[in-house]
């Protein structure tokens, strides 16, 4: 992505109405490569502040994106999936050939099937669950870093994003649900087209391309759903087992609506996180040897970057009703984006945010997987995966360099998801 250059927002004075001023692109190169200088400027000048360009109302403090996140009777999840560039009629007429249609069902339902649906998911990402799954975490891990090594020792140079963090949270997903009859690679590549194309800002050709692949995508799980073969104990025959609040079966569109959640946050997020994880650890003097053998440390360094820099930056909510917030009178129906990357790098919450300081106090006291009804019912899995394969990658591949080339790699900028692309390493 490329902008205009920006003007620094270190430039602005505590008299000026910086709003107006900071030149914000949310989706700017400026922006995307170091928010942090923007964050902390929205926060101390303007904690509730409308984006002209996208007509969202960016807000900033911990503390009201955390009152938002508890009231949903004030703020809605409605708008949670919602396109955020309005899609073109050659797009949807794509998306219609495909049966594509995604109605309420967990991130952006607000309705009383939600607590029924969020129980069917969560049981398969409970604490129990996700015990027994490390020694699926760790098997697959070592599976793909073998390959890794393979590929280090035989070019002298390998990509952890795409060779590892992109995949493992993938397949780690498949056998956890239940999920065969795909290749890991495709799942992640509809996965990803479905973040770019409701959460991005690309072109129409562009567009079309990902609406081809999204598209492919809801078939798949409709398919897949629909299939009277589904495999005992997996999530799809649960959600088929699965009846509404007035007694009915859960309908197709629905379950997939929840597959379709499920699926992107349980593989491209986590992978997101566990890109992010690598890079700022082999980024952090000394840190990578560490992190093969000191107990708790690679837990403690992934709650670091998930308050820090976690993959899902932001989220949406629409207000019921008129409202006042952080002392700025909303109307009904105003569209706001909470800003979950900036509430982590709030000093009224945690001393010296800019730091990264494992075992630090609050650590968990982030909203980077949300809070309340809606928090995400994967927190501990992404948690545990990211943590796992830290440790497993430093033990690995335990002299391990960032290619030169990467320490500042291009960096996935959507509205609301945001990673390293690339983690190249040599020896």
């Amino acid at each position: 992505m490329t902008s205009a250059a920006l003007p620094a927002p270190a430039d602005l004075s505590a008299e000026d109405d910086a709003p107006d001023l900071l030149g914000l692109d949310v989706f700017g190169d400026g922006f995307v490569r170091d928010p942090y200088p923007w964050l902390d400027a929205l926060r101390s000048h303007a904690p509730v502040h409308r984006d002209p360009v996208t007509g969202l109302w960016l807000v900033s403090r911990y503390e009201d994106i955390r009152a938002v996140l508890l009231d949903p009777a004030a703020f809605h999840p409605d708008n949670a999936q919602h396109a955020v560039v309005p899609l073109p009629v050659p797009v949807l007429r794509v998306l219609a050939r495909a049966g594509f249609k995604l109605p309420p069902a967990l991130a952006n339902n607000g309705t009383d099937s939600h607590p029924g649906l969020r129980r069917v998911v969560t049981r398969f990402f409970n604490a129990q669950r996700v015990a027994a799954a490390v020694p699926v975490v760790e098997r697959l891990a070592d599976e793909l870093l073998d390959a890794a090594r393979a590929r280090l020792d035989a070019t002298g140079s390998c990509d952890l994003f795409t060779s590892y963090a992109q995949i493992l949270p993938c397949r780690v997903l498949m056998e956890l649900l239940g999920i065969d009859g795909v290749d890991p690679a495709t799942l992640v590549r509809w996965s990803d087209a479905s973040l770019e194309l409701f959460w991005g800002r690309p072109g129409l050709e562009r567009q079309l391309e990902l609406a081809a692949l999204v598209g492919a995508f809801h078939q798949w799980l409709t398919a897949t759903v629909r299939d009277s073969a589904a495999r005992p104990g997996s999530f799809v025959e649960a959600l088929r087992a699965h009846r509404l609040p007035d007694g009915r079966p859960l309908d197709v569109e629905t379950a997939v609506g929840a597959c379709f959640f499920v699926f992107i946050a349980g593989q491209s997020t986590t992978g997101q996180l566990i890109s992010t994880t690598l890079h700022r650890a082999l980024s952090e003097p000394g840190l990578w040897p560490r992190a093969a053998h000191e107990t708790g440390l690679a837990e403690a360094w992934v709650e670091e970057v998930l308050r820090r820099e976690p993959p899902v930056t932001t989220w949406r909510r629409v207000t019921a009703r008129p409202v006042t917030l952080g002392g700025v009178a909303l109307p009904a129906g105003a569209q706001l984006l909470l800003m979950l990357m900036g509430s982590g790098s709030d000093p009224e919450v945690f001393d010296e945010p800019e730091r990264m300081c494992p075992h630090r106090a609050k650590a968990r006291h982030h909203l980077s997987f949300g809070v309340g009804r809606h928090r995400c019912p994967g927190a501990s899995l992404a948690r545990t995966e990211a943590a796992v394969a830290l440790r497993a990658a430093a033990r690995r591949l335990p002299g391990a360099l960032l290619l030169a080339a990467d320490e500042d790699p291009p960096v996935l900028g959507l509205l609301s998801f945001r990673a390293p692309l690339r983690v190249r390493v040599t020896r």
